[in-house]
C-alpha cells in the first residue's frame, strides 16, 4: 500500500535552507477526520521530514493540501512553502 517514500521539507523566505517537516505536523494532517479527503488515506508519517504514501497519491495535491492545513493550524507562515520529493528506492543488486 505505501509504495513510495517522500521527503517533506519546509522553507521560510527568511531561511536559506530547507528544514524537515516535524512529525507532529504530518501526524495532524494525516488524521482523516481533520482533512476528510479520502485521496490522502494512503499516507503514513514515519519521522521528521519523512512520509510513506500510496502509488495513487498525487504529490502536487498532497503538497497543496498540507500547505493549506499547516497554515490553518498556524504551523506554516503564509509566505513559507513545502517541498515534497520522492526518495528513490534502492534496487536489488
Amino acid at each position: 500500500m505505501f509504495a513510495r517514500k517522500i521527503r517533506v521539507e519546509y522553507i521560510s523566505p527568511d531561511q536559506s535552507r530547507k528544514r524537515p517537516c516535524p512529525l507532529k505536523w504530518m501526524d495532524n494532517f494525516a488524521m482523516r477526520n481533520f482533512t476528510n479527503a479520502s485521496m490522502f488515506d494512503d499516507t503514513l508519517p514515519i519521522a521528521d521530514g519523512q512520509m510513506e504514501i500510496g502509488a495513487a497519491v498525487p504529490l502536487d495535491k498532497l503538497r497543496e493540501a498540507m500547505e493549506d492545513w499547516f497554515r490553518r493550524k498556524s504551523y506554516l507562515a503564509k509566505d513559507s512553502k513545502l517541498s515534497l520529493e520522492e526518495i528513490p528506492r534502492a534496487g536489488p543488486d
